[in-house]
């Protein structure tokens, strides 16, 4: 058991990896085409690919559809609820690349960890005092990262901050609906859906052409691929063996590679009091997953 815990770890720290330096490759497509049609592209890449590892889980698990045996309908309307948040939450995303840089976008974007909570008590949920001790510091951190001289975000990091919030009640539904259909088909749904709605906004809002697929093949393909289809699957993977708030804590770090892949390949430099404030972020988020809470 002990093998497979550490193992889980290593899966989850790859998965954080895939998903922070999945930030550059947002930023590069940015060059090339526009955040709908790259987001519509990317989402459909990553649904298609999960396409086999539904059927190869079917085969291998039929024991663990049985369980979840619900109607198609069912699936696909739940599937379309968390596709519209997961479009929500990556349009916000995108959009607010183009403004500012991938290693801040990483770290903004990570708040989510405890907006999740604080969302949650409007609808009940009871919260610890670490969550708000964390949310202190990330306020902190954010200040030092990125609000200017007249107290303002920067527009890019202003759809950093919504992307997080959207993002904290994809986590949320997600929660809801996980324990009621199979966690794979849904994903493989939600992505088809939010590859769909994007790809709407983009034939109203932005010019298509093949050529713009073709030079951002790359960034496209590292996003369908890896940063949805791959990172997702060792998620699920790994997390059959790792407690949830260690979980948390691991792909939290996301946004320190995002900020490395950054430096490394698109020359992105932080300024000492963007450094601190990335670290008083993180502080944070840990804080908020590691405080101990109280059994009910």
């Amino acid at each position: 058991m002990h093998n497979k815990v550490a193992l889980a770890n290593v899966l989850m720290l790859l998965a954080a990896a895939i998903w922070g330096f999945a930030f550059v490759a947002q930023r590069v497509g940015m060059e090339t085409m526009g955040p709908h049609l790259f987001n519509g592209v990317r989402f459909i890449m990553g649904g298609l690919v999960l396409l086999p590892v539904v059927y190869w889980l079917s085969k291998r698990r039929p024991e663990r559809n049985e369980q979840k045996t619900t109607s198609t309908q069912q699936l696909l309307l739940a599937g379309l609820l968390a596709g519209s948040f997961l479009f929500a939450g990556a349009t916000l995303q995108q959009v607010g690349l183009q403004y500012t840089t991938a290693g801040k976008a990483g770290f903004i974007t990570g708040l989510y960890i405890f907006f999740v909570p604080a969302i949650g008590l409007c609808f009940g949920m009871r919260t610890s005092l670490g969550t708000w001790l964390g949310a202190i510091l990330a306020i902190w951190g954010l200040y030092l990262l990125s609000v200017r001289d007249d107290f303002t975000l920067s527009r890019g990091d202003t759809f950093q901050l919504l992307c997080a919030i959207a993002f904290a009640g994809h986590v949320l539904v997600i929660g809801f609906l996980a324990g009621r259909y199979d966690t794979i088909k849904l994903s493989a749904i939600q992505f088809l859906v939010a590859g769909v709605l994007a790809f709407i906004v983009a034939i109203f809002t932005e010019t298509i052409t093949w050529q713009m697929i073709v030079d951002t093949v790359l960034p496209l393909a590292y996003a369908g691929l890896m940063s949805t289809g791959v990172a997702y699957t060792l998620q699920v993977v790994a997390q059959q063996h790792a407690h949830s708030s260690h979980a948390a804590i691991i792909l939290s770090s996301e946004g320190v590679f995002a900020v490395l892949g950054g430096w490394l390949f698109l020359s992105e430099q932080l300024p000492i009091q963007g450094l601190l404030g990335c670290g008083l972020m993180l502080a944070g988020m840990l804080l908020s997953q590691l405080w101990p809470t109280r059994k009910a």
